[in-house]
Order: structure tokens, then C-alpha cells, then sequence
């Protein structure tokens, strides 16, 4: 009996001892690791840069914008909005001449979603730069599903094509160059400033004591 108990523990054992390591080489060999990107990347989503070089003011691009390749960048939007004039209101409204309106009152029979008419202002170039950005970033809880544009020079594209189209809009000047070197400068002589004040005591002091000496001669 005592011979049989112990050929039992010890196949029970063994199998064990087998099945751990069958676990364990099986988990060397799909061992799962976290990917260096993470899903698919989707055409329009916005991502934000690694570190990389800050975003130009939107005046910066619109100076080489083209409205012929907004028109083409446009056609992504073409089954939600017209642009001509007197255009239907499809699932958005119609786009004749938005630039330079108030944001959510361009078609006042549009019933724009509630976040979007909290932001007020006026569809100017940066804040329809900024919307055709992100929209969920512009108005969180809007009902615009468009992932967005990241290309700045795709958005001011849109946006001179926009603007061509019932805008009211000028193109602004450039960007000026250097104005933060410029500030940096003026902050670096600001801050010599004080060292010259410093020694004015000093020479103020010497002019006293040469003033007392004179005195003294003269006596």
C-alpha cells in the first residue's frame, strides 16, 4: 500500500514539476511587451510632438498658404458642409463667408451645440485655426466629430480657402523675426543696469573726500 502511495506522489510530483515549466518557457516565449507606439495612426488625428520644435503662429504659414490646396483639404468636410453661397445646411451649416463671424452665429437657424456657443469671439484666423486644430480641444462636448488638422499649413490652406469664400478677413503681416531674441536682449540690459547704479556710491564717496581735503588745504 505505502508502495503504491508513494508511486502516485511521485507521478503527481513530476507532473507538477512539468507543468511549472511548461508555464514558465511558455511565458518567455509570448512574453508580452508595451509597444513604442501605441493603435494605428489615424489621417486628420492631432498628436502632440515629442520635444519637438513649437508650433509657428498660424500668420507664419498663412504667408505661403494656397487657397487651391485648402479647396482640396476642404473636400474632407465636403460631407458636412457646403461653401458656396445660399449652400444647404447639411449635418453642419453652410460655410459662405464664416470667417470673420461670430463663432456659433454665422447661420443663425443652425442649431450649434452648447459648448461651442460658450466660446464666443469671432472666427478669426487664429481661433479657426485653433478649432480646425481639435475640436473636441476647442469646445469639449461638441457634436464637430472631426479629428482634426495637425499640419498648420494644411489648416491656414483651409483657412485662405475659407476666407475666398464670403470672408472678410485680411492676411496678416509675418510674424515678426527675432522678437524674443529682441525681449532676451533688452531683458540682459535691463538687468546691467544695477552694476552701474552700484558704483555710483563709490564715486560719490571719493568726490566727497577730495571736496573735505580741498576744504582743508584752504584753511
Amino acid at each position: 500500500m505505502d508502495d503504491r502511495f508513494n508511486t502516485i506522489a511521485g507521478w503527481a510530483l513530476g507532473a507538477g514539476i512539468v507543468l511549472l515549466g511548461a508555464t514558465l518557457v511558455t511565458g518567455e516565449i509570448f512574453k508580452a511587451e508595451r509597444p513604442e507606439h501605441m493603435g494605428y495612426p489615424i489621417n486628420g488625428v492631432v498628436e502632440e510632438s515629442e520635444g519637438g520644435a513649437a508650433e509657428q503662429p498660424i500668420a507664419f504659414y498663412l504667408q505661403t498658404a494656397d487657397a487651391t490646396r485648402g479647396q482640396a483639404v476642404f473636400g474632407r468636410c465636403t460631407s458636412c458642409h457646403t461653401i458656396n453661397q445660399g449652400g444647404a445646411t447639411l449635418t453642419g451649416p453652410n460655410l459662405y463667408g464664416v470667417m470673420g463671424a461670430g463663432v456659433a452665429q454665422h447661420s443663425p437657424g443652425f442649431a450649434y451645440s452648447e459648448p461651442l456657443r460658450a466660446r464666443g469671439g469671432t472666427w478669426d484666423w487664429e481661433t479657426m485655426s485653433e478649432w480646425l486644430r481639435s475640436p473636441s480641444a476647442f469646445a469639449r462636448g461638441t457634436r464637430m466629430s472631426f479629428a482634426g488638422l495637425s499640419d498648420p499649413q494644411d489648416r491656414a490652406d483651409v483657412l485662405l480657402y475659407l476666407n475666398q469664400n464670403g470672408g472678410r478677413l485680411t492676411v496678416p503681416p509675418p510674424p515678426a523675426a527675432g522678437a524674443a531674441e529682441g525681449n532676451d536682449t533688452a531683458l540682459a540690459t535691463n538687468g546691467a543696469a544695477p552694476a552701474g547704479n552700484e558704483a555710483s556710491p563709490a564715486a560719490n564717496a571719493a568726490a566727497a573726500q577730495a571736496n573735505q581735503i580741498a576744504t582743508n588745504n584752504k584753511q
